[in-house]
């Protein structure tokens, strides 16, 4: 392992992990479950300072003040108390450790990160195990990494050699093979107005993760299917919306249906991608702004830079738990959300920086990627306008799933716009029957038009 200076946003720190290049060889593959990396790739010792633990491998405990019957509700596991906080007074100190979230505390000084110990509790399932190890020299990337060629239902590229296979193992971070519920969303405006934009019963279905399925998924399968229906407020109940997303981003790519009341069909929406405002977002999200990116990978040139030890929100409980952060304490400051609902830890992430690809158009010419080694549906990302200014920040929250089949809910976001002082938050899970938990999954019939016309509001 080497160690790297890189620069982004005028900040200085030290990546701490190899960049090789080339597939993965089968002595490579060996290393994984050792003594070095863990069954998904993560290195598995801690950092040298402690501040980092190694990787523990087993799923918090429900404690006692679980209810079944409310499954989407959350409580903390831990009760950890913070070990330090840092504010705008001593930033400077944590500098290469916060990247861009160094600018959030110039422009709102008011802004405090609570830092409790680093917990690397993400467990998963034997199979998805089994076939990451499979997979370690199985899965190919296919037409510039932008289709996937016999992958198993496992951690595509647990040992990632470039930008593209860090981003696809972002893009199919395990949570469950299906999970449902729901979740609200909200924009705070600048003087502090927070308006709900929607809440929405959800369905998500990872067939990518089917167990029942012991062979290579086939290259044009559809990984990821989500129906949502919105529920509040007046204005958009009945609005329905399907996505399909496939494994060969070429020549099947997304294919988006929207059913609106007022007009009384199912459309197809196709627009419904990379940066067109997300229409749950009020105007302050993209697209692929969700989950932290979600999409084709198609217009950016993706680099891999390294890894390093990064400030990111994780097992932030509070924010799927009413009985601790009801939706309304957390969006109730302007510009960030409230500190006291959410944790943040130390830990170490894979850094990718996105390109524009000449010839083509997005809000975000340039993007940085920090994904968690442990959950790499977890993290932070950093967008810069056409003049490369900071434009948005945004964090995903991960929260282990403690029952079940395991894995990690990792799809809330909050999106802080430092250009206009707005904030945003997608999949907030509290109010009394909110929430997100592994769920049957459902034939394909559910996510088609039909179903979806059969079902509309008329």
């Amino acid at each position: 392992m080497f160690r790297r200076t890189h620069i982004a946003f005028g900040l200085t720190f030290v990546l701490v992990g190899a960049i090789a290049h080339g597939a993965t060889s089968p002595e490579e593959a060996r290393q994984l479950g050792g003594e070095k990396l863990t069954l998904i790739g993560a290195e598995a010792a801690g950092n040298k300072e402690g501040s980092i633990p190694p990787y523990g491998g087993k799923a918090p405990r429900a404690p006692a003040a679980y209810d079944l019957k409310d499954p989407g509700q959350r409580p903390d596991p831990y009760n950890d108390k913070p070990l330090y906080t840092i504010t705008a007074k001593n930033a400077e100190k944590y500098a290469d450790k916060l990247d861009a979230m160094r600018e959030v505390f110039v422009r709102y000084p008011e802004f405090r990160m609570d830092i409790y110990p680093t917990r690397r509790d993400i467990e998963y399932p034997k199979y998805v195990l089994e076939n990451t190890a499979k997979n370690a020299t199985s899965c190919k990337g296919a037409q510039n990494e932008l289709r996937l060629e016999g992958c198993y239902g496992g951690v595509p590229f647990p040992i990632p050699k470039t930008g593209n296979q860090v981003m696809w193992n972002h893009l199919l971070q395990y949570g469950a093979h299906a999970y449902g519920g729901k979740t609200s969303s909200w924009v705070t405006t600048p003087d502090g107005q927070a308006v709900l934009q929607t809440k929405v019963e959800q369905h998500q279905q990872f067939d990518y993760f089917d167990p029942k399925n012991s062979n290579p998924n086939p290259s044009d399968m559809l990984y990821w299917k989500i129906a949502n229906n919105d529920v509040a407020p007046a204005r958009k109940v009945g609005n329905k919306l399907v996505i399909l997303d496939s494994l060969d981003m070429v020549d099947k790519g997304r294919r988006v249906y929207q059913y609106i009341p007022g007009q009384r069909r199912v459309k197809l929406a196709p627009n419904l991608a990379y940066d067109t405002p997300s229409p749950n977002s009020g105007g302050t999200s993209t697209m692929d702004d969700a989950k932290g990116f979600l999409g084709a990978l198609d217009r950016y040139d993706f680099k891999l830079i390294g890894k390093k030890e990064k400030y990111i929100m994780y097992n932030t409980f509070g924010l799927v738990n009413h009985k601790t952060c009801t939706d309304q304490k957390v969006v109730e400051f302007k510009n960030f959300p409230n500190p006291e609902c959410v944790r943040w830890e130390l830990h170490r992430v894979w850094v990718v920086e996105a390109t524009l690809k000449s010839g083509f158009r997005h809000v975000y010419p340039r993007r940085v990627f920090y994904w968690d080694e442990d959950a790499p549906g977890a993290g932070s990302t950093e967008s810069y306008d056409a003049a490369n200014k900071l434009y948005r920040v945004a964090n995903t929250v991960a929260v282990p799933f403690y029952e079940g089949q395991l894995g990690v809910y990792t799809d809330s976001t909050m999106q802080l716009d430092l250009q206009s002082g707005t904030w945003f938050v997608q999949g907030l899970a509290g109010f009394p029957e909110g929430g997100m938990s592994p769920v049957k999954p459902l034939d394909d019939r559910a996510f088609s038009p039909e179903a979806m016309a059969g079902e509309g509001i008329r």
